[in-house]
């Protein structure tokens, strides 16, 4: 009987704990699906080589949700290693949601893969979330304020090389936002894509703006480096990783990487 009430009881308190945060999930782009941008810091190789280390933390971490599926829209490779940018979309109900915390500066120290040396580097990336905008709510954007270039998207070689102009580059002139979008082997479907996301990230912009102007939100855009991060991965000369905004910190780093992420999500809506 002990037993039996012991599980009965856990089960309920973490039902009631999914519930504590659903009800944290009140804005009102919150429920809606997340495009996840990641940017290499300063660094070359190291740095782009963090990105792709979060890229596939964000990916291993939507494969451990229920109903959610990832897409890979856009990849700039790194010349020897790594990526230099990409962006993700996370398509599940209040994605936007639980991942918009992660926006800003991660910070990684290691030992380096790359230094014959063996010395100990600090690497940045930057990550912005941003929600994929429905039908309800309307972003008004002028033709004109748009500028669409088209290229060739980057492939594997041989057979595998994209002979057509399929990628499409959107640039919203008034604001500088640039969005890429090379998933598809269709220019349309690209374009269409691009459009998606471009529109989201002025609703975005325009959603931080106001709460700057509240005072609720830091702006996310910072410089790529010292002194903005909002989380350190140390993997040497101790293992640890700490949100420096909750102050929730783990040593199960490789749990981390590998896309365990949900009590750094969790503790980032109760601040």
């Amino acid at each position: 009987m002990l037993n039996e009430l012991h599980k009965e009881v856990k089960l309920t308190l973490k039902l009631s704990d999914k519930i504590r945060y659903f009800s944290l999930l009140n804005d009102e782009a919150d429920h809606l699906n997340a495009f996840i941008e990641i940017h290499a810091g300063a660094g070359g190789t190291e740095s782009q080589d963090w990105a792709e280390m979060l890229q596939r933390m964000y990916l291993r971490w939507s494969d451990n949700q229920e109903n959610c599926k990832a897409f890979l829209l856009q990849e700039m490779r790194g010349e020897e290693a790594g990526i230099k940018s990409c962006t993700l979309k996370i398509v599940m109900n209040y994605s936007y949601g639980w991942l918009k915390s992660e926006s800003g500066i991660h910070r990684l120290v290691r030992i380096s893969p790359f230094d014959s040396n063996k010395r100990r580097h600090t690497s940045f990336a930057s990550v912005w979330v941003y929600p994929e905008i429905d039908e309800k709510i309307e972003v008004d954007i002028k033709d004109t304020d748009l500028r669409i270039d088209t290229y060739r998207a980057s492939g594997a070689g041989g057979q595998h090389v994209n002979k057509t102009d399929s990628a499409v580059r959107i640039t919203h002139l008034p604001t500088n936002i640039v969005v890429q979008c090379q998933s598809d082997r269709s220019q349309h479907k690209n374009r269409s894509n691009a459009m998606k996301m471009i529109k989201s990230r002025i609703y975005e912009t325009e959603l931080q703006k106001r709460k700057e102007d509240e005072n609720i939100k830091n702006k996310e855009k910072k410089e790529i480096g010292w002194g903005n991060q909002i989380r350190s991965y140390v993997l040497h000369p101790y293992k640890l990783v700490k949100d420096l905004r909750s102050g929730y910190e783990t040593s199960n780093v490789n749990d981390v990487l590998d896309g365990k992420i949900d009590n750094f999500l969790e503790n980032s809506l109760t601040i």
